[in-house]
């Protein structure tokens, strides 16, 4: 079977310089440092997934995701780890292939291409099960691992969250992270999604469907406002990440992390928060994420 080292994750608190005055404590959970391919929420959403098709006599895995998907490189790394082929299911066609879809490739996954309009039937089992119906024995997995393992699996980071934070900050994608673990806490630690779209709804519709009887007011979503929406940057971004990396020697993501701590920097000069307030960010990998960044950061 395989496994991920959980023990370099580690609980790192940020330069005071940058909260000082406006909060009591400023931590960052480091998950990027579990894996250098299978990291961050990643691994968790998958452990479940992957041990269930071992177990259960599936031989192929199949899941869904874009040309820079974190998603789809992490699963064919770790379906390889356990012994599983992979297909992968790509949203538009590629003629040369991303950085990361060349990474599947190279992991041993089969990635199969459909249009843009074909992509949006993915939750359709029976569309699914259709496209793949000539590979054997076959677990599929949402993307993003959003379903019930997925959920439980990411359920399993509050062993690293410690009960004196007041607020947990995270990013979201599905909203699978933030489900899971939102079940596991206890209602007073608020929890702050920070979507990297402009929009939250669908977000806000699969976190409510799988927390019923969980007050709505121990979560909430923050959506992108600045930078144009999922993918989107501008070099102000880039600063700012070059930036957060001098001051806390921590690297973050274009696509998700770095939206998600310049926001939480809003949030403070704008005094959001008490200055009694504990806040825990989770640090979610996805670094490969930017190999689509052509030059701009030091790390």
């Amino acid at each position: 079977m395989g496994t991920i080292d959980e023990r370099p994750a580690v609980t790192q608190p940020l330069n005071k310089v940058w909260y000082q005055g406006k909060v009591a404590a400023l931590d960052m959970l480091r998950l990027d440092l579990l894996h250098p391919v299978v990291s961050g929420n990643k691994w968790y959403k998958l452990r479940l997934n992957l041990s269930y098709a071992q177990d259960h006599g599936f031989k192929t895995i199949v899941t869904f995701g874009g040309g820079y998907s974190n998603h789809l490189v992490a699963t064919a790394f770790a379906a390889r780890q356990f012994g599983l082929r992979a297909v992968g299911i790509v949203r538009g066609h590629h003629d040369v292939l991303t950085p990361t879809l060349q990474d599947c490739k190279d992991y041993g996954m089969e990635l199969l291409f459909v249009s843009q309009e074909d992509f949006r039937n993915r939750h359709q089992p029976l569309w699914a099960e259709q496209l793949v119906a000539h590979f054997d024995e076959i677990l599929i997995i949402p993307e993003g691992g959003a379903n019930e393992r997925g959920r439980k699996g990411a359920g399993l980071i509050d062993r690293f969250v410690n009960r004196s934070y007041t607020h947990i900050a995270m990013c979201v994608g599905t909203g699978t992270t933030l489900a899971g673990l939102r079940q596991q806490l206890p209602e007073e630690q608020h929890i702050l999604g920070f979507v990297p779209m402009k929009q939250t709804d669908e977000q806000r519709h699969y976190i409510s469907e799988h927390l019923q009887g969980i007050s709505q007011y121990s979560w909430s979503l923050v959506p992108d406002l600045r930078f144009g929406g999922f993918g989107k940057w501008k070099d102000e971004m880039l600063v700012f990440m070059n930036e957060f990396y001098k001051d806390h020697k921590i690297p973050l993501d274009i696509v998700y992390t770095g939206k998600m701590m310049y926001n939480i920097k809003g949030m403070l000069d704008d005094n959001f928060f008490s200055s009694s307030d504990r806040i825990l960010c989770i640090h979610s990998g996805g670094l490969q994420g930017n190999v689509s960044v052509k030059g701009g950061l030091v790390y």
